[in-house]
């Protein structure tokens, strides 16, 4: 029992669910408390809020804004005086012009360096500030010792930036040429720019310490929310004060919270609640689909494709204002019913939802409206085969979600007044997204290796590549592929299997005879290779169109569930023509039937099934010269008996029930191909002549 509990496959079922759970509670905003959507200048739609605790009223953003900007244009600088930086200009500079100067020259130019340096010389930043006020000062803190620092006040007018520093040393040179003072030379002058940089330097940290002293007059509450208190009621606009009062109440609460030790027990109760919608996919799986429960590639696929949809809701939900409505969460049955049923897809649906609701602001409205949708989405695609029926879809759906949507609104607002169109707009995005999710279901078929329909579809086009070459160097196989899909299909149809995938498989099954097209019989005209040759290398020419088959099917790269048809279309049965041959051409001796034997394996699902049969029967239907109802009955009865007679249909889960209503089909089918048409009658020649006559008079 405990190893059958622990068994591998339960341990991989386990641990895909705790990493589901783990990855969602990640995820999920962890505060429990109602989460409110709200934007400004727009009405709070929910009941009256009362404040729980005292709440600090706080500016609104654009007030502070304009308050801080205010401060920030009237604010004094403190800077202070970089005398390295001085220093190491000048004799620097004076290293420059040593060699392109005559000493008077370089004297002249020092000073005024020296000059410019004592005034002060501002970064251009720093300089506009200053003086774009009416009175230019700075600030300087003086003395080291903190207990004696003294703030002083600098004029700022004398100041130079770097660009008015070099205009003034250039004019002040220039007023000198009187004395017979040669003019700038490129090298001066590069060298005077080199060594301006500023020396009034912004004193950052007593300069942030002051300016936010003043903020604090911006930051600091006007008033308070006592308990109890009225934040905001239904209806109200929120006008930028409220929207502030509504953040800061938002972020004491979680504050608060977060010091609790609730948020623990919160967090385990989102773990449970996923941990229980985990477990009821599970059972109904387990229960209705085993086959599908039993299959870890399937399960991983469904799982995860569950949790990405939810996490991207969480997202949005986060993200995006109203974001959940922009998720279009009817393409989750959509794409499940492309690759499973419809059971299936609507669970997966429920499941999707309920997760996703955590994080809803109204989940009653929320688990209606998208339920809805997504059956509705479900129920227009009985059987996803054309890219247009998603669009019809997404149609659908959008209609949907209006009547949902004003539906609920009349049940919460009791009129219509109040509709949000931004809301209508995402419903519209989400009906967009919803028509191409033909793209996802590419990407699904590419990483799990599943098969659609609507590439089925595709495929059973017959200028298809492989069924054109087919048709040209086969012709005769082809045409007994064209029948088997027909009636198979049809046999499919009535007992409720994938006649797609039938039709499909059929097409397919015999492409390995285009290796060798002139060893079967219905692609033979005249000449029969086998007469050359013994029963064993013609059974084995005969067999071998199953493994030709295979591989071509791996070269093109077919599904993996129509090649199952290639391989299961004989089963392991055996080229019985040339074993009967053998054993009459050897009485004395065994034979050993291994060597007339098909691969195998025998039918694994019930289409497979089908098409062992409808293949048979139509092959066999070519040798009938009685096509009467009792003789068909006959060659139907006889050839579907006989292989459950060998047991071909022991590994596959038809039902004798399914099997019946197919030979009725094959019956009804065989009969109208082979219908007895009506015989012309023979104009007699003496009334031929008079006929002529009479038309020539």
């Amino acid at each position: 029992m405990w190893k059958k509990i622990f068994s591998k496959l339960n341990l991989l079922r386990f641990g895909l669910a705790a990493i589901s759970i783990t990855i969602l509670l990640v995820v999920l905003p962890h505060a429990d408390h109602q989460g409110f959507s709200y934007e400004q200048n727009q009405p709070w739609k929910y009941p009256l809020l009362t404040a729980e605790f005292d709440i600090p009223i706080l500016r609104d953003s654009t007030s502070m804004r304009v308050m801080r900007d205010s401060i920030d244009r009237t604010f004094v600088p403190f800077v202070k005086r970089d005398l390295k930086a001085e220093k190491e200009n000048l004799d620097r500079f004076n290293a420059l012009i040593n060699d392109h100067s005559t000493p008077a020259q370089a004297r002249i130019l020092t000073s005024l360096l020296t000059r410019v340096y004592n005034e002060g010389v501002l970064d251009n930043r720093l300089y506009e500030h200053v003086h774009a006020n009416k009175s230019p000062s700075l600030r300087l803190v003086s003395g080291k010792d903190a207990d004696n620092r003294e703030i002083m006040a600098l004029d700022a007018s004398p100041m130079f930036s770097a660009r008015l520093a070099f205009a003034y040393i250039d004019s002040s040179y220039n007023a000198t040429k009187s004395q017979n003072m040669p003019a700038l030379s490129q090298e001066i002058t590069r060298a005077i720019n080199l060594c301006l940089a500023p020396n009034i330097v912004l004193d950052s940290v007593t300069d942030s310490k002051y300016r936010d002293q003043e903020y604090l007059t911006v930051n600091g509450a006007l008033g308070v929310i006592k308990t109890g208190q009225r934040i905001v009621d239904r209806g109200e606009i929120i006008t930028p004060q409220i929207f502030t009062n509504l953040n800061t109440y938002q972020e004491m609460l979680e504050t608060r919270q977060s010091d609790k030790n609730n948020q623990t027990y919160f967090i385990i109760g989102q773990g449970l609640y996923i941990a229980i919608i985990l477990l009821t996919l599970y059972t109904f799986l387990s229960i209705y689909r085993p086959l599908f429960f039993s299959d870890i590639r399937k399960m991983t696929f469904l799982v995860s494709f569950i949790i990405l949809f939810t996490l991207f809701a969480i997202l949005m939900f986060e993200n995006v204002a109203q974001g959940l409505f922009v998720v279009p969460f009817a393409a989750v049955p959509v794409i499940v019913l492309v690759f499973f049923d419809s059971r299936t897809a609507i669970f997966s649906l429920i499941a999707t939802v309920f997760l996703a609701a955590l994080v809803s602001t109204y989940p009653l409205q929320f688990l209606f409206m998208e339920l809805i949708v997504g059956l509705v989405a479900t129920f227009s695609i009985y059987q996803l085969d054309r890219r247009s029926q998603l669009l019809r879809t997404a149609v659908y759906s959008l209609i949907t979600y209006l009547v949902t949507y004003f539906t609920t609104l009349l049940i919460m607002e009791g009129n219509l007044a109040s509709v949000n169109w931004r809301i209508l707009i995402l419903f519209l995005i989400n009906a967009v997204i919803l028509s191409f999710a033909y793209v996802l279901i590419l990407v699904i078929e590419k990483i799990f290796g599943f098969t659609s329909a609507v590439t089925l579809v595709e495929l059973s086009d017959i200028n298809n590549p492989l069924l054109r070459r087919l048709a040209e160097e086969a012709p005769g196989t082809f045409q007994h592929s064209i029948q088997v899909s027909t009636i198979a299909a049809e046999a499919a149809r009535a007992i409720g299997a994938n006649t797609n995938l039938v039709r499909t498989g059929a097409l397919y099954h015999d492409i390995g005879k285009l290796s060798s097209p002139i060893f079967f019989t219905e692609n033979q005209h005249g000449m029969n290779p086998h007469l050359g040759l013994d029963p064993v290398t013609s059974a084995k020419k005969i067999i071998s169109h199953v493994t030709e088959g295979a591989a071509l099917a791996s070269k093109h790269k077919l599904p993996p569930m129509v090649k199952a048809f290639i391989l299961e279309h004989h089963g392991k049965g055996m080229a019985k023509y040339f074993y009967t041959t053998a054993v009459n051409n050897n009485p004395d001796k065994v034979i050993d039937k291994a060597q007339f034997s098909y691969p195998g394996p025998n039918p694994q699902s019930v289409e497979t099934s089908i098409l062992m049969m409808a293949d048979a029967v139509e092959a066999a239907s070519r040798s009938l010269t009685d096509y009467s109802p009792e003789s068909i009955d006959k060659l139907v009865n006889n050839i579907i008996n006989g292989q459950i007679a060998d047991g071909m249909y022991k590994e596959s889960p038809i039902s004798f029930k399914d099997i019946e209503t197919i030979k009725k089909v094959f019956k009804q089918r065989l009969a109208t191909i082979y219908h007895t048409r009506v015989r012309y009658p023979e104009m007699k020649k003496d009334t031929a002549t008079a006929q002529n006559l009479k038309e020539n008079a």
